[in-house]
This record gives C-alpha cells, structure tokens and sequence, in this order.
C-alpha cells in the first residue's frame, strides 16, 4: 500500500506526462526537452521546457520532489518549524507567441513536516491555475473559469467563490496600485486535512485540478492560436509580460521558497517570459481593447454566475 506521498509523487509525474503531449500535440512543431537535476541537500526534479514552437514561443512543465532538515532561513523567513520537512508538486506556465492566446499558470503542491523522529507533524496542499490574456476575449475567461468552478463544486460549492478571490488577491502587483497579473482563476494555499476533510478529500481535489488543466486551457489555444495579428499586438504583449516577470520577482511565494531552500534557479526562474518590455509609464489609449484588458486586471471581475 502506498504511502500518501508515493501516492502523490506518482499522481503528479503521470500529470508532467500527460500535460507535456498534450502541449506537444497542440503545438505540432516543438518538443520538451527533459533535464533531470537533484538537489545536493536532498532530492530533485524533472524540468521539461519547450521552446521557439509554433505555438509555444517558452514553455516549461516541471516537477520536483525535494525534502531536507529545516534551515534557520526557513523558520525566520517562511514560518516553517520542524525537524525536516518534504515538498513535491508541478508547475508549469506556458507563454504563447500569439498575443491573443493567454499565458498560463498552474502548480499543485503538497508539503509535509516532520519531528525529530520522522514522524508527521504537519502537512498542507495547495494549488492553483490561472490566466494571464493579453487581449481580453470574455467568452474564453467565461470558458475557462466556468471548467475550474465545475471541478470547486464538486468538492464543495462555496470553494470556488472563495479560491477565486484568494487567487484575485495574490497574483497582483501591489506596487502599480493593485493591478493583477491576469483575470486569475483558482489559487488555494495551506489546507491542511481535519476531520470535515480528510487526507483523501484534499488529495483527491488537488488531483481533480490538475487533470482540469488540459480541458482548461488548450481549447483556448486551438481556437485562438491562428488570429493574425500586428506587430502592436507584440509590443502591449511584452508589456503585459513586464508584469508578469514583476509579479514573479517580488511577490510570488514559490519563487521565494526556491531561493530559499536552495532550488534549482534555471528550474525556477523558467517562468519568466522570452521577451519582454519595460518603457516609461506606458498607458494604452482610452477606449482600446488594450485598456479594457488593464481595467479587468485593475478591477477583477466575476466571470461566471
């Protein structure tokens, strides 16, 4: 019988290997390439990055496995107090070379702390996906927050309305007056299983919301992958990707545990978009479709009822 973590190792190499062919599929010209690492305090990782496709112009879908004895950088800047403590999970994000497919995030995680004994003494999950367009098609935002609340509900009908404001609230850039990094999604952190929910209850969610990924987002690109578009639609999305690279820098919690725990920084930072741009308070003109993309990440909205 598996223990909780093989159970859950396993779940999430199976998601990296399902994801990547589908990725693979949708874009017809490019390939993951696979680099195995470990980390020298224990652990490591798969990292599969696809690149200069034609679909997919930077890509990666990693997964780590990765555990360790608890630093005194890990209880001063992340709260964390234990022995040793064990972390696996995947994340992903897609950046597309036509601006009017979105980017995506996705990450689902599962963390266990340990006593001096290797006994179990505290264990979370959490998780997320989320949207990041350029230019704001509000059939697909509808589409694609309507497959994650589909999954919430099955769960528990008050989780979607919940993780979709967490998930508004963290990926913003609080130093540009509030402004979301995208129209969001879901985003859950630090559910930890009790006696309403069980172990199997939060893996079960956690693996419900992976599997969503697929049907989430690649019938978006299919639909939006072969609009022509202008070398202005390029310029506001590399600024758009300045935000997203901002974001990911100064206030995004995975990153800042990578660092931290001595991650693998190439694994870490594939994140950051290709190209991007960074010009002098750039505004778009009043009225446009690029102001309006600004205003739904000034002033998240709800995408369905």
């Amino acid at each position: 019988m598996p223990t909780p973590k093989e159970s859950w190792i396993a779940y999430i190499r199976d998601l990296q290997d399902r994801i990547c062919a589908a990725v693979e599929a949708e874009d017809g010209q490019a390939t993951f390439q696979e680099d195995l690492w470990e980390r020298p305090e224990g652990g490591g990782g798969r990292t599969r990055v696809i690149a200069n496709g034609a679909v997919f112009e930077k890509g990666g879908v990693n997964t780590s496995v990765v555990f360790g004895e608890v630093t005194e950088a890990m209880k001063t800047q992340l709260k964390i107090n234990g022995h040793s403590w064990f972390a696996c999970g995947l994340s992903l994000v897609l950046h597309p070379v036509n601006p009017f497919v979105p980017t995506v995030h996705c990450n689902y995680r599962m963390f266990e702390l340990y006593d001096a004994h290797g006994e179990v003494i505290d264990r979370w999950f959490g998780g997320g996906t989320d949207l990041t367009p350029y230019y704001l098609i509000n059939e697909d935002a509808r589409y694609f927050h309507q497959t994650y609340k589909d999954v919430c509900d099955q769960f528990d009908p008050g989780f979607y309305p919940k993780f979709k404001k967490v998930c508004d609230d963290y990926f913003v850039n609080w130093h540009r007056n509030a402004e979301r990094r995208g129209i969001g999604g879901i985003f859950y952190d630090y559910q930890r299983p009790d006696e309403t929910r069980n172990l199997d209850f939060w893996m079960s969610f956690g693996q419900r919301c992976g599997d969503a990924f697929i049907d989430a987002y690649l019938p978006i690109v299919a639909k939006r992958k072969n609009i022509p578009y202008t070398p202005e639609h390029k310029h506001w999305q590399e600024i758009r990707r300045g935000r997203y690279t901002e974001f990911n820098l100064v206030h995004d919690r995975g990153t800042l545990f990578g660092l931290k725990t001595n991650g693998r920084i190439e694994s870490i930072l594939m994140s950051l978009p290709p190209t991007v741009r960074f010009e002098y308070n750039y505004q778009p003109a009043p009225g446009s479709p690029e102001a309006d993309l600004l205003d739904a990440c000034l002033h998240p909205r709800e995408w369905v009822n």
